[in-house]
């Protein structure tokens, strides 16, 4: 997934299968992107966010080019533009910040919901490549969100080179499959909210990815189980935004994502 081929300076290929839905999954060119960028990067510095746009669904029969732009090398930060690119053009545009890792205070401040282990749930998932298992809503307990739509789930990585993996770049590898992850609950979060607030049958409305933003809080291993837990900030003009926390089984805040989804009914028909 994330072995991208030198294509030139600063500037990778990448592939990706075809998705149930067709086409390319956002998470994984969202992903694919920050490996680019992390490719360009010296080693003591860690990505800290992205925020990517996506411009134009991708298409699987194509290879993907990432082009790495080094905007800044700073003492204690990095900036990194990469534009992913396909015959059609640019599909998506990312901007990545890393930080050179130094001790500070830590604090949590976001507090995990109390819900079953995902040992008692049903497995659900549409890639083989991590396992997913939905906490009803009725049963998540306690950490009290704003917004409405909540979608909680445990999500974990079916990739086995990460497991016994010591390599200096695993750390990053985890990132990278946790940008991967978490494309997957934004667009159930505000379809759960919209439709329910509209009494409108949920098969007739069509999600699309507008942007999506990961700040990394602390390190992780995306190949053992992490809680995803959603909600939907508003919908207006057919736009939802998502916001999403994502926690260890032990309850330790790892990252906060923030993603911005269209979704429309596709039986409304335009104005003349």
């Amino acid at each position: 997934m994330f072995e991208l081929t030198p294509h030139g300076p600063d500037t990778f290929v990448g592939t990706g299968p075809k998705y149930p839905w067709g086409g390319l999954y956002g998470g994984q060119i969202v992903a694919q992107a920050l490996r680019a960028a992390t490719l360009t990067a010296e080693s003591e510095f860690r990505p800290h966010s992205i925020r990517a746009y996506f411009i134009h669904p991708g298409d699987h029969l194509e290879p993907i080019r990432y082009e790495v732009d080094r905007i800044r090398n700073g003492r204690s930060f990095l900036t990194r533009r990469v534009v992913a690119r396909q015959a059609i053009g640019a599909i998506l545009n990312a901007e990545c910040s890393f930080q050179r890792s130094r001790a500070a205070t830590d604090l949590q401040t976001v507090e995990m919901p109390r819900v079953p282990g995902p040992e008692s749930l049903e497995e659900s998932s549409f890639t083989r490549r991590f396992d997913r298992c939905f906490v009803p809503e009725e049963v998540v307990d306690g950490a009290v969100r704003t917004g409405a739509g909540r979608v909680c789930a445990w999500i974990k990585v079916n990739d086995y080179d990460l497991v016994n993996s010591v390599s200096s770049d695993a750390e990053l590898m985890h990132q990278c499959w946790l940008a991967y992850t978490s494309d997957d609950l934004a667009t159930d979060t505000v379809r759960a909210a919209a439709i329910e607030g509209t009494g409108v049958e949920r098969e007739h409305w069509k999600g699309v990815s507008l942007d999506h933003t990961i700040w990394f809080h602390r390190p992780m291993r995306s190949d053992v189980w992490h809680l995803h837990d959603f909600t939907c900030h508003h919908f207006t003009a057919s736009r939802g935004l998502a916001v999403g926390h994502v926690f260890t089984q032990e309850g330790e805040h790892v990252a906060t994502v923030a993603q911005e989804v269209l979704l429309r009914d596709t039986r409304a028909k335009p104005s003349s």
